[in-house]
């Protein structure tokens, strides 16, 4: 009975989407003046254009913007544009129909209706763009006046943080350029309090992620890259974060001077690989497997990557973790694995063979591709190095190599991968008389080292 009642109660005070309620044997209808066009609901931020036509702020700016629609919904008329792409210019508030919706949400407040709350006013593109210019201006002052400049850039992250529509119009007026200015001009000062306008620079800049090629190119200067691996080292571990999205944006431009740069600051290295070892969070951990990975690619020399102990750390990253982890671990791996003491590094690493072997088919089509790659390339330095005993080849012959290399070739690879596993099947089958073939093993219980 209770239940009953409590139900009874609960439908009584709902409001359905097509703007009626019923309580008892009466309907609240919402008036139509109070409904959005668009989406037929009550209005939060009601917005008149030039046509005269009132909207819900959201739903309008979803027509307009998203939609690339350049007339009025219900008139047709066309709509006049402001030259900066991200709005109607005549998008007025509606303050006589905002407080009307207010009013009648209190008079009903019985039938379970909330008063609508004033919306904040969306920054205007005037208003960014003499935002940003006294950020430009603050950045050049003396060191004194950094205090100044962290005040305006949090100015700009609180009005970013508030809509899409503000971030929309701060990403249109060039941000990105500008805090990255602002980041070169302070890191080339030797003021320790500068860092905390540093931070929340860095903060704000992964707000506006991808950032443009202008702004990646300041920001991937010698002074910029330094200061982004001091926070790496040795900030909070927001600071960490964040240093490694945007090193990440940084490394996308795959110049090999940029790398080159970052792995010649003392600890930078060491930086990213221990937010592998000791992750914050899946995005951070990604974000470091990334830039290591366009760091390995277009280094000149992979030694470093060895030294840091990076092999026997992304294999037993390799034991258990999701599928996105998975393959840019992998993609690490065979990039050291193109240096001879990569490859020897792997070939002595007990888990090794049966960890790749157990990653064939069953993680994705790139993860198998890299898999037949790091696998080829081990087994190669095995057959280079005349063993005897062939070690490798027998015990990726007993987890189950041979059989899943076969059912590659039959359900299709790509002409590379086909080249390297018929090379590998072949290397396989000499020794098929030495050992039993059995079903690859299962790691998911398999403790890791650190």
């Amino acid at each position: 009975m209770m239940i009953a009642t409590w139900r009874k109660k609960r439908a009584e005070k709902r409001v359905t989407k097509k703007g009626f309620m019923k309580k008892k044997n009466m309907e609240l209808v919402i008036p139509s003046q109070f409904t959005c066009p668009i989406s037929l609901e009550l209005m939060k931020d009601p917005v008149t254009l030039s046509t005269g036509i009132t909207y819900d702020r959201e739903n309008i700016e979803k027509w307009i913007n998203e939609g690339g629609n350049q007339t009025c919904p219900i008139t047709n008329q066309e709509l006049k544009s402001c030259g900066s792409g991200i709005i109607d210019p005549v998008l007025i508030p509606n303050h006589n129909i905002r407080k009307m919706i207010q009013q009648w949400c209190v008079e009903n407040k019985e039938y379970g209706i909330d008063r609508i709350p004033t919306p904040r006013i969306p920054v205007s593109s005037s208003d960014v763009t003499a935002l940003l210019a006294k950020i430009t201006n603050s950045s050049k002052l003396e060191k004194q006046e950094s205090n100044l400049c962290k005040e305006l850039v949090t100015r700009v992250k609180d009005l970013s943080s508030e809509s899409d529509r503000n971030k929309c119009c701060f990403v249109t007026s060039g941000t990105g350029k500008v805090l990255s200015s602002a980041f070169l001009e302070l890191s080339e000062g030797t003021n320790v309090k500068n860092a905390s306008t540093e931070e929340v620079i860095l903060s704000t800049l992964t707000l506006f992620l991808p950032l443009d090629v202008k702004s990646k190119a300041i920001l991937g200067s010698i002074s910029s890259l330094r200061c982004i691996a001091w926070f790496l080292m040795k900030g909070s571990l927001s600071s960490r974060r964040n240093a490694v999205l945007v090193l990440r944006e940084i490394l996308k431009m795959e110049e090999h001077d940029k790398v080159e740069i970052l792995l010649n600051i003392e600890g930078a290295l060491e930086g990213l690989v221990k937010l592998v070892k000791e992750p914050i969070c899946p995005n951070t951990t990604k974000a470091s497997l990334l830039t290591i990975y366009h760091m390995v690619i277009n280094s000149s020399s992979k030694s470093r990557f060895v030294d840091v102990g990076l092999v026997e750390l992304l294999i037993e990253i390799l034991v258990d973790c999701d599928k996105s982890i998975c393959e840019k671990a992998l993609g690490v791996l065979d990039g050291i694995l193109s240096y001879e003491e990569g490859v020897k590094r792997a070939y002595s690493y007990a888990l090794s063979v049966p960890v790749l072997v157990k990653k064939l088919l069953r993680v994705s089509d790139l993860a198998t591709e890299f898999s037949v790659s790091i696998l080829w390339k081990i087994c190669k330095a095995e057959k280079r190095d005349n063993n005897e005993d062939c070690d490798v080849l027998v015990e990726a012959l007993q987890v189950g190599a041979f059989q899943k290399l076969l059912l590659m070739l039959q359900v299709g690879c790509s002409e590379t991968t086909k080249e390297k596993a018929s090379e590998l099947l072949k290397l396989l089958n000499v020794h098929r008389d030495r050992t039993e073939c059995v079903d690859s093993l299962d790691f998911k219980n398999l403790k890791r080292t650190f």
